[in-house]
């Protein structure tokens, strides 16, 4: 991996994980206002106050999952998660009317999303599981 390659992977997964625990923090909490996340915004969406919750808890956990060492294909299902949630952000934006400076921030976060995962480092190939076993009685 380049030198250039390793710096723009850095700048987006910093990013990325820093959009991703702030908006899940304010998700996890259930905080007010208008902003990215918040209860306010999700329920103009049209979606449950409850699946706020269910997100943020993904959205840190995704991260977690980015910064530990090895485990290259949870770090995969991470992206996708990352992919979808922010996917889904947008196309829940522009159901509603919203404009594009409201999509912004999941505008953002789904370019970081792909970015760091295109510059990421990774050994080509990813086992998915090992020798499984049978047991007949």
């Amino acid at each position: 991996m380049k030198k250039r390659d390793k710096i723009i992977y850095w700048i987006a997964a910093s990013w990325l994980g820093l959009g991703m625990i702030s908006t899940g923090a304010v998700q996890l909490f259930r905080l007010k206002g208008n902003g990215p996340g918040s209860v306010d915004s999700m329920t103009h969406l049209g979606y449950p106050v409850y699946l706020v919750t269910i997100l943020g808890v993904w959205k840190i956990l995704g991260v977690v999952a980015l910064l530990i060492p090895r485990f290259p294909l949870l770090k995969e299902w991470a992206y996708a998660g990352f992919f979808f949630i922010m996917s889904g952000a947008i196309l829940s934006h522009i159901a509603v009317g919203d404009t594009v400076i409201e999509m912004f921030p999941s505008l953002l976060l789904l370019i970081l999303t792909v970015v760091s995962w295109y510059f990421r480092t990774h050994s080509g190939t990813i086992v998915a599981s090992r020798n499984i076993v049978l047991a007949t009685q």
